[in-house]
Order: C-alpha cells, then sequence, then structure tokens
C-alpha cells in the first residue's frame, strides 16, 4: 500500500511538472495572460498543469476502480468548469453565489452559474460512485464541491492556494497534492497562477481525500461536519480571502520573493 501511495505521489508531481514545462514552451496566447495583485503579468498554465497532476495521482492511487475514476472524474469535472470561467467569464465583475444565481433568476446564465451547478453535479455523482450509502455519496459530493470552492477562495496570491493543498493534502493523503508542490515555486515567485482552474481541480481532489479521511471524524458524521464547515467559509467568504491575501504576504517575504 505504501509503495502504490510514493507511486501515485511520483506520477502527480512528475505530470503537472511536465504539463507545466510543455506549456511553458510555447508561445502563449493573450487569452492565457493575466495581470496579477502587483501589476505582473504571468500566465495560467499552472491551472492545467496541476488539474492533470492531481487526476493523474488520483488514477494511481490505491483503491477500488470505480471509486478512482469517479476521482478523475470529479478532478477533470472542476478543472474544466474552471477553465470555462477562466476563459469566458475574465471580464464578468460579478462574484459570488448571490451574484450568478440572481442572474440566472434574470434569465443570464454566467460562467460562475455554470462553474458553481457544474462542479456540485460532478461532485455529487463522484460522492455516489464512491462510497457504498447514499447518505455518505451526498455528503462526500458536498465535501468535493466545497473544498473546490475554499481553494479558490484562498487563491487571492502567491502560495496560499498551492500550500494549502500541499499541506492539507499531505494530512490527509492525497497523492495529487504533489502536483500543487511542483508548482509551487512559479506560482510564489509570480510566473505563474492556478486560476479557476487549478483551484477548483486541487480542490476536488483534496475534497475526495477529505471526504474520505472523515471515518476517523466518526463516518458520515466527520463528513457532515467537514460540510458544515465549508458552507460555513462560503458564507463568510470575503473573510476568507482576507486572511489568505495576508497570509500572502507573509508567504512571499519569507520566501524572499516580495518586491521582485
Amino acid at each position: 500500500m505504501g509503495t502504490n501511495v510514493s507511486r501515485a505521489v511520483v506520477v502527480a508531481g512528475l505530470v503537472g511538472a511536465g504539463v507545466y514545462a510543455v506549456l511553458s514552451r510555447r508561445r502563449t496566447d493573450p487569452v492565457w495572460l493575466r495581470t496579477n495583485h502587483a501589476g505582473r503579468t504571468v500566465t495560467l498554465y499552472a491551472g492545467p498543469a496541476a488539474v492533470l497532476g492531481a487526476a493523474a495521482g488520483t488514477a494511481a492511487a490505491p483503491g477500488p476502480v470505480r471509486g478512482r475514476a469517479a476521482g478523475v472524474l470529479a478532478v477533470l469535472a472542476a478543472g474544466g468548469c474552471g477553465a470555462y470561467d477562466d476563459l469566458v467569464g475574465t471580464d464578468d465583475p460579478r462574484r459570488g453565489f448571490q451574484a450568478h444565481l440572481g442572474a440566472l433568476r434574470g434569465g443570464e446564465v454566467t460562467s460562475g452559474a455554470v462553474k458553481l451547478f457544474g462542479i456540485g453535479a460532478a461532485g455529487g455523482l463522484a460522492g455516489l460512485l464512491i462510497e457504498e450509502r447514499a447518505v455518505d455519496g451526498v455528503l462526500t459530493g458536498a465535501v468535493i464541491a466545497g473544498t473546490a470552492h475554499l481553494v479558490n477562495l484562498v487563491d487571492v496570491g502567491p502560495g496560499v492556494a498551492v500550500g494549502s493543498v500541499v499541506l492539507l493534502g499531505a494530512v490527509a493523503g492525497m497523492p495529487g497534492a504533489a502536483a500543487a508542490a511542483v508548482l509551487a515555486p512559479a506560482d510564489l515567485g509570480e510566473r505563474t497562477m492556478l486560476g479557476d482552474t487549478g483551484a477548483h481541480g486541487l480542490g476536488a481532489a483534496l475534497g475526495i481525500a477529505l471526504a474520505r479521511g472523515g471515518g476517523c471524524l466518526g463516518g458520515s458524521a466527520g463528513r457532515a461536519a467537514l460540510a458544515v464547515g465549508l458552507v460555513a467559509a462560503a458564507a463568510n467568504g470575503e473573510r476568507v480571502s482576507g486572511l489568505a491575501r495576508r497570509a500572502s504576504g507573509v508567504l512571499r517575504r519569507v520566501a524572499g520573493v516580495a518586491g521582485r
């Protein structure tokens, strides 16, 4: 089991690093460029690299084929919905669930609404495929979608999202955390960013690992507690993002990259 886990970690890291290296060598299309918090131009290439690395690590992890396939589905779907928002919704100033749901009530389907319902549906389906009991499947689906949203909330500055995934992923036994780890230097060095693509893909992978670890907190009760905590974080999104911004500043100072 230990060997299989180690293999999955290596696979996730190699795929993440390899995809990022290939994308970084190509001529950058302006649609894949963004201006970060400091006014620097960075690429969104860390996003696809993180998603494919996390998906590869999930596929190579030990466990039933059905569960691994469901995990890969959730990661790719979350990353795909995030990519849609990155590419289509880049000029949309609306943020948060209420804004997108309000637009939907008015007959407009925003990229944020596509992301919200797409990730929720993919997480729910993956949860039902992973778990044997329907109640656990629903709770696991809520954790997957909620964690995808949480990682996106903290992706407001260099290093915070990837650092959170690496730390929590290590605790939860998430092989795909290696994909975040290999991208951390480029993210913290402000050469690239995860964007919605990478944040949601990594978040979904982390959610799967956390939900599966919920058994140590009491099975369904543990998953329910995780889900409630994630809902609370979503309800206080601005506060969570504010804390993440401050953490990013600390990380950059510690790494010696502030002002570069």
